[in-house]
């Protein structure tokens, strides 16, 4: 009776590890489009008249730099629509999780009963994860603007540079004294 249960559970483990690693490999990124019902995809939401947050969010299987990519063409995107020329990236953040996967820890113990005491040892620790996948979420806050790009801020970007780049993105405008784009934060990026 021992020996069925035994194989039973080495049956449901096997099973269970195949399910989960055919998951895994199905899982390729997400494609670039609007969110969809799990929250993969872009969103947008109109600040002002020239001032938007855009955030692109990506499954598993998508690399932090394809989600920032898409945030960034899904900024280009609503300059263009609204008939801007540029866009600067006021704001920018972006969020790394880690989803799935197994706990695994490993521990060792001692002990020692008998007439003369006992003696108990152990240690333990966490090893981390194993199967794991990060998901990022690439958050911007956007200007707009018409005309020529000012040549006094940073991060600004041609709409139709970024649109023609083909998942290329073009260098952002360098301050005049060429000391290049400074890194925008959100010091506060919460309803992002």
């Amino acid at each position: 009776m021992m020996k069925g249960n035994s194989r039973r559970r080495s049956f449901l483990l096997a099973t269970a590890l195949t399910i989960a690693a055919a998951a895994c490999a199905s899982s390729g990124g997400v494609d670039y489009q609007p969110a969809d019902s799990r929250g993969y995809g872009y969103t947008d939401f109109r600040i002002e008249s020239d001032r938007y947050r855009v955030a692109f969010a990506g499954d598993g299987g998508t690399p932090q730099d394809v989600v920032e990519t898409y945030a960034l063409r899904r900024a280009a995107e609503l300059a263009v629509a609204g008939g801007y020329d540029w866009f600067r990236v006021v704001g920018s953040a972006t969020e790394r999780a880690e989803r799935g996967g197994v706990g695994v820890g490993a521990g060792f113990g001692t002990g020692s009963f008998g007439r003369r005491g006992g003696v108990n040892v152990g240690v333990g620790g966490d090893l981390g994860r194993v199967g794991s996948r990060a998901f990022f979420t690439a958050r911007l806050e956007v200007l707009m603007g018409s005309g020529e790009k000012p040549e006094d801020v940073t991060a600004v970007y041609d709409a139709r540079s970024v649109l023609d780049a083909g998942g290329r993105l073009p260098p952002p405008t360098f301050d005049a004294d060429g000391a290049g784009p400074a890194e925008p934060s959100f010091e506060d990026d919460e309803g992002l």
